[in-house]
């Protein structure tokens, strides 16, 4: 009986590597249904455990992002700024903010975003895009080598301040609601800073594993992190994310935009629901 739901657990978790490397997302997004719903672990070992699989996410794919030199660095540590002062605002807002009100504007952002990123669905990226003032000046801009097109891509940066906005709200999400900001961090890099989305989505699995390994250690005190669900649940991320790694370098932007835009439904039909049930 261990040793299936051992193998379930590493299974699903390999899902979630596997999507979170390719799209920039945590694993909470995979693991915390899969393992309360189906294999049937309490709530609590779930969140522990997607926390693990979060930093497995970045440990497995930013490296190889960053060895590449598809992340943008300077970027990731830029908007850690915003999520990290959110993820403060959160803890002190709690309480003072219904969380029904929070899912509901954050719904309604996400079905917005989805119908944004629709609009330039066939858009791989923008090289006459126009670099903006405070890009210039954080020197924001940068260029990677796209596989599918076998070149250098330059990228210009523009919409830093409503970036750092997007960013600041993912923060407060995670910390009001201890849920990942991942999808609105993509969102962020993608829709108002205009970056490849290769760059958006790897610099957002760099980004999230800064953000955990930051709150890992809360949940560590707590017990929350069962080494009999948290190991199988490491090793199936990192495994996943270790491929898709290597099939995102592969695909166009375009066909991960295609990917996203059904998350970004989900997400707010999930957050529509609870909101129902409250």
């Amino acid at each position: 009986m261990l040793l299936s739901s051992s193998l379930m657990t590493f299974f699903f978790a390999f899902v979630a590597g596997l999507f979170g490397a390719l799209l920039g997302l945590g694993g909470g997004l995979v693991v915390i249904p899969a393992l309360t719903l189906v294999i049937g672990i309490p709530i609590h070992e779930a969140i522990g455990a997607s926390i693990v699989s979060v930093i497995a996410t970045s440990s497995g794919s930013a490296m190889a992002y960053v060895q590449d030199k598809i992340t943008s660095v300077r970027i990731g540590m830029f908007l850690e700024t915003a999520t990290t002062l959110g993820a403060v605002t959160g803890a002190y807002i709690a309480g003072l903010v219904s969380v029904k009100t929070l899912y509901l504007i954050f719904a309604v952002l996400m079905l917005y975003s989805a119908a944004t990123m629709t609009k330039r669905r066939n858009l791989d990226f923008d090289e006459n895009q126009e670099e903006s003032r405070a890009a210039a000046k954080l020197r924001l801009s940068g260029q990677y080598f796209d596989k599918v097109y076998q070149r250098e891509i330059k990228y210009k940066v523009t919409g830093v301040l409503p970036a750092w906005l997007v960013n600041y709200g993912a923060g407060i999400l995670s910390g009001l609601l201890g849920i990942g900001g991942g999808a609105f961090k993509v969102l962020g890099m993608d829709i108002y800073m205009k970056l490849p989305l290769k760059v958006s989505t790897a610099t957002s699995n760099f980004m999230m594993g800064v953000t955990a390994a930051a709150s890992a250690g809360v949940y560590f005190t707590r017990g929350d992190v069962n080494p009999l669900v948290a190991g199988p649940v490491a090793l199936g991320v990192l495994a996943g994310a270790q491929l898709g790694t290597k099939i995102m370098q592969m695909l166009p932007s375009k066909l991960i935009r295609y990917l996203f835009i059904p998350v970004l439904v989900f997400l707010a039909m999930q957050m529509l629901w609870k909101v129902w049930w409250m």
